[in-house]
């Protein structure tokens, strides 16, 4: 059965698979964003959400855990005036940057690398005593970045302090959810809006073709019902 780490502790990256009925695991990397921006000294908004998914994919898939699965990263960096954000983390700086985007557009970059840790060569004698042929993997290691042009609404200073007070952008690219509370002030997405919740599952469909797997192949029979949806 084909194994899928998502290597992220993303709720709602998980949470998106789970909807689309894509069968996954979880285990986090360790990964110290900052040191490795540092490292690399990547300034621009879309080449940084690449190198950390990059980076992130890469720690978990060597991990003993991650030996014969197939191993996604994943990273949003939001792109506004020219700046890259990632998330806020204290309210102060999610205020002010609110406070400038309230009526703008910015562009949200989510980067994806896929890291192909199955086994690349078939162990003969292993394959005869099993009647299975173990050397299915590719040895791919692969990304690519989506990216989705979110246009705010108006934002009253009220409605951002009680937006902030919620604590849901604190740990968010940009300072904005698309799925939460924050979800009433996005006036429209132009571009692929899985990208704005972190995790663009076209593009994971397209990765795992390129290391020749089709995703149905990971797909539980689980898959939201679209009743609950409109019941919800």
């Amino acid at each position: 059965m084909t194994r899928l780490i998502l290597a992220s502790q993303s709720p709602a990256r998980t949470k998106l698979l789970s909807h689309a009925g894509i069968r996954h695991e979880i285990l986090v990397s360790d990964v110290d964003e900052d040191a490795v921006q540092a490292r690399y000294g990547v300034t621009d908004p879309h080449d940084t959400a690449l190198l950390l998914a990059r980076a992130k994919a890469e720690a978990v898939a060597s991990l003993p855990e991650a030996e014969g699965a197939l191993v996604l990263g994943c990273d949003s960096v939001f792109e506004f005036d020219g700046e890259a954000h990632g998330k806020p983390y204290t309210a102060d700086v999610a205020k002010e940057r609110m406070l400038r985007m309230s009526g703008a557009m910015g562009v949200l970059h989510t980067g994806h690398w896929l890291v192909d840790c199955r086994d690349t060569e078939p162990d003969d004698d292993a394959d005869a005593e099993s009647g299975s042929d173990t050397g299915t993997g590719t040895g791919a290691t692969l990304g690519s970045v989506t990216s989705a042009e979110v246009h705010f609404m108006d934002m009253s200073v009220d409605e951002i302090d009680a937006y902030i007070a919620t604590g849901e952008p604190l740990q968010c690219a940009g300072s904005f959810t698309i799925d939460g509370y924050g979800g009433a002030f996005i006036r429209k997405v132009d571009g692929d809006p899985h990208t704005v919740v972190g995790l663009s599952i076209s593009t994971l469909r397209a990765l795992l073709g390129q290391a020749r797997v089709g995703i149905t192949e990971l797909w539980t029979g689980g898959a939201i019902d679209p009743a609950e949806v409109r019941a919800e």
